[in-house]
């Protein structure tokens, strides 16, 4: 099972607002005869309280457009049986995902359609998530987590 990691560059810009949104001018930003004014928001940003979902449900209209199913137990569980039979999962936890595959081709072709929606960062094997460590049993086909660091 190979077990990739990716962290999403500037998230919460990626997100549609869907009200109208108005906040004072941001300080630095200098118009000469309009110092009254304030600004009408287009996209959303880190410091909104609606960022997070809207970011999600960005993320998730393009997951599932890729043809992948959200899990019933976890909204932020998403997988996709290949033509082989095997699945390929992935994992979101506000701007960090895992995918996880037996099929390194399927796990590359996620990656660049990822890549080509979002700026991403390819952490490549994931090795710590969460503060939790990742062991992989390679001849064993077994992955642990290691949750001492979780605890403390």
């Amino acid at each position: 099972m190979k077990l990739d990691q990716l962290d999403v560059k500037t998230t919460f810009l990626h997100g549609d607002l869907e009200e109208e949104i108005y906040m004072s001018k941001p300080m630095g930003l200098k118009t000469t005869g309009k110092e009254n004014m304030i600004c009408k928001l287009k996209k959303s940003f880190y410091e909104l309280k609606q960022s997070p979902r809207q970011w999600y449900k960005r993320f998730d209209s393009f997951i599932r457009g890729k043809k992948y199913t959200r899990s019933y137990y976890d909204q932020c569980v998403y997988y996709n049986k290949l033509p082989s039979g095997e699945y390929i999962y992935l994992l979101l936890y506000v701007d960090d995902m895992l995918i996880a595959s037996k099929s390194k081709s399927a796990i590359d072709k996620l990656k660049k359609d990822l890549s080509s929606e979002f700026k991403m960062k390819d952490l490549s094997e994931a090795k710590r998530m969460l503060d939790m460590k990742i062991e992989r049993d390679q001849k064993g086909g077994k992955v642990r987590l290691m949750q001492k660091g979780y605890l403390k």
